[in-house]
């Protein structure tokens, strides 16, 4: 497994978090305000220094009015197949 794969990936998963965001025109303190968390919480994921699970990125893309399977598969297709954990 290569350490840079894995970060590759989810890289992807924070760049679509984000992009969703701004597609949607959201700023990062009306995102917290809807999930109920500080503005510090949404930097920290999209920057990846906060790991996010499936739970909290379902939270996030429906908070963003978004289509949680759509995104996840659109993902789960970018992601080779020799990516380890």
């Amino acid at each position: 497994m290569s350490k840079s794969a894995f970060t590759d990936a989810y890289t992807s998963v924070t760049a679509a978090l984000r992009e969703l965001r701004l597609e949607r025109r959201v700023s990062q303190v009306e995102l917290a305000r809807r999930l109920g968390r500080p503005q510090q919480f949404v930097s920290y994921v999209e920057s990846g220094i906060r790991r996010i699970d499936l739970v909290e990125f379902t939270v996030i893309v429906r908070a963003l009015g978004g289509d949680p399977k759509v995104l996840f598969s659109t993902l789960a297709d970018g992601i080779p197949d020799d990516t380890g954990i």
